[in-house]
């Protein structure tokens, strides 16, 4: 789920809403610090791990919408005996109503187009009702409407430098101790620009529609999209659907499946030529890449291009060829490339943790 996304639909819906954040953990718990759940006084999307912890969750958030409570409020929970779970840990849990009033939405959302991070800083003392701050590298929006703005300021730069992860902190406020929640927001770097909306890539939409990634789909035929798309997805209906592999941000993930062996070769051409992907997979057999090496080859691309490309596309040890198998099989491979870009890229004890 694309919880910013998520929020800005139900806020244009003119819908109230709690956002239900795992603010911390201690021990084993079912999901890790940033999880998030979105409460509405009917629906629920997204997840914290399921279970009795989020049945809780969701009967707490609903008596805040009913009660109009506001602020960020913190609980905590242990995940023992009383909620029926065998986890043992304990997770405290940030309830933040959400209303008409969220600007600093807006402004995320606008960081992300953007394509800047941020850390937020939301005051977590219920009653106390802080607000929240939107900290991006070259400034801030918003206010916690109190003297803390400047050492939450202090603390989310902090954050940045140590690329750190999600947090609680405890601040003190004259003779009054405050706890925030520190999150980075990062902007949306899982771009994934799709060719081709026939069974396959329809079946990958939809696998993909609740992860939180951007997705181009690419194709000449306007009649293979179906009318309703997830709104993680953005259609790019064009004569010219090789210009989408220009458009596209450095480091996307490219998946080429069109109706059209002639046109699949002039766009795995067009991305081997960028060289600044992070996954380029072509569907296909092992014949059929070889057949497109050899004439790329003949036009001047170096061979050493070509180990670049995954074809054929998808997790081993699935001979399916049901669209929804194979839809299945190749988001396993897109996320086993993220995690492995995540990996690389990360501060040096992570990675040799």
């Amino acid at each position: 789920m694309d919880w910013v996304e998520e929020l800005q639909r139900l806020h244009r819906e003119g819908t109230t809403a709690v956002l239900v954040t795992v603010a911390s953990i201690k021990g084993s718990a079912p999901r890790e610090p940033g999880a998030k759940m979105i409460v509405t006084a009917g629906e629920m999307y997204g997840t914290i791990g399921g279970g009795h912890l989020e049945h809780k969750a969701i009967a707490i958030a609903r008596d805040q919408l009913a009660a109009g409570a506001a602020g960020g409020e913190l609980q905590r929970f242990p995940l023992g005996a009383s909620l029926g779970q065998c986890c043992g840990g304990l997770v405290n849990l940030l309830f933040e109503p959400v209303d008409g009033k969220a600007t600093w939405l807006d402004e995320l959302a606008a960081l992300r187009r953007r394509g800047e991070g941020a850390v937020t800083v939301t005051g977590a003392d219920g009653g106390a009702k802080l607000g929240k701050l939107v900290v991006t590298r070259e400034g801030v929006t918003g206010s916690l409407g109190s003297g803390l703005d400047p050492r939450a300021h202090e603390l989310a730069r902090a954050l940045f430098a140590d690329d750190a992860a999600p947090r609680l902190v405890s601040v003190e406020e004259g003779d009054l101790r405050r706890t925030l929640y520190l999150e980075p927001v990062c902007a949306t770097e899982f771009t994934i620009v799709l060719f081709g909306a026939g069974h396959v890539g329809r079946a990958i939409v939809r696998t993909l529609a609740d992860l939180p990634c951007r997705i181009t789909w690419v194709d000449e035929r306007a009649d293979q999209f179906p009318r309703d798309v997830p709104g993680n997805v953005t259609v790019a209906c064009t004569d010219i659907p090789e210009s989408e592999v220009d458009a596209a941000p450095a480091n996307a993930y490219f998946l080429v499946m069109t109706h059209s062996h002639a046109l699949d070769e002039t766009l795995t051409e067009r991305i081997l030529r960028r060289a600044d992907y992070a996954y380029f997979g072509l569907i296909g057999s092992l014949t059929k890449r070889r057949s497109f090496e050899r004439r790329i080859e003949r036009r001047g691309l170096p061979a050493t291009r070509f180990a670049t490309m995954t074809c054929p596309i998808g997790v081993a040890g699935i001979s399916s060829k049901e669209p929804a198998a194979i839809a299945i099989a190749v988001a396993a491979e897109l996320l086993q490339a993220r995690e492995r870009r995540a990996a690389a890229s990360a501060p040096g004890e992570t990675r040799r943790a």
